[in-house]
Parts: C-alpha cells; structure tokens; sequence
C-alpha cells in the first residue's frame, strides 16, 4: 500500500504544482518550437538565424558538408539557440517533474511518463493539465476528509 502525502506537506505539494505547471508549459513550447526547427532544417534544408549579412531575423540554407549538413549562416544561430535552451530547460523540468512525484509519492511509472513529457511532443501540456486536475483534487479530498475527522491523522 503506498504512503500518502501528510497533510503539512500541502503547502510544499501546492508550491510544487505551481513550478511544475511553469516548467510544463516552456519545456513543451521550447520543444514544439525545436520540431519546428528540425524540420525546417532536415526536410526543408534552412536554419533560423539573428543578425548578421541576411538582417535582424533570416533563414540560411543549409550544405552538405564534408562532416554532414553545415550552416551558410552568419550571425547568431537561432536554431542552435532553441536546441541548447531546451537542453537546459528539460533539466529544470525534471527536477520540477521529481519535486511534484517525490511529495505526492506517485509509483516510478509515473515519473517516466512526466519525464516523457519533455520529449513527446505535445505531452507535456497533457501532463500538465492530468497532474494539475489530479493533485487539486486529492489535495481537497484530503482537507475535507480531515476537516470532518480531525483527529485521526496523528494517529497510525
């Protein structure tokens, strides 16, 4: 039988939710925007790019190069950019992922399909919008519960 969350952990579970919720909507921005680069640069053979001799925002071609597909591009690569941010950002998704699954005690199933989030498209704003509905709901079934038998939760 699994351990529930105590009920001086809500404020630390609510607060866990928020950033979840936070790091659920970037990372799954972050990673739609990444799609959208590959394609643009594996299918359609062009890659984003800030300044430089094309102008403030421009798609260069990209070559076949002698160590595979090579940038024509001048300027900060933007493709490149969103790639390593979401590199990033997916680090600070997990921890979110963990904090929320450590506090509520889910089964380790569910943290690998939190974690997926952030590699499924559009996963994560599923993830979101199930981990948010669930956690509010017995997080209130929880205060009710005790609000009508106060004095059963010390004992156990």
């Amino acid at each position: 039988m699994p351990r529930e969350p105590k009920l001086a952990s809500f404020p630390a579970i609510r607060g866990a939710l928020r950033f979840y919720q936070v790091c659920s909507i970037i990372t799954g921005t972050m990673l739609l925007l990444l799609v959208a680069e590959m394609i643009a640069k594996y299918a359609l053979g062009y890659e984003l790019f800030l300044g430089g001799s094309g102008g403030f925002l421009w798609f260069a071609p990209v070559v076949e190069g002698p160590d595979g597909l090579e940038s024509t591009g001048d300027g900060f690569n933007l493709s490149l950019g969103i790639l390593v941010a979401h590199g990033w950002f997916y680090v600070v998704y997990l921890f979110a992922c963990f904090r929320i699954w450590g506090l509520m005690r889910w089964n380790l199933w569910r943290l690998a399909v939190l974690a997926a989030g952030g590699i499924i498209p559009l996963l994560s704003f599923f993830m979101e919008a199930i981990v948010a509905r669930d956690v509010k709901a017995y997080l209130a079934s929880r205060e009710a519960a005790s609000a009508s038998a106060p004095a059963t939760e010390g004992v156990r």
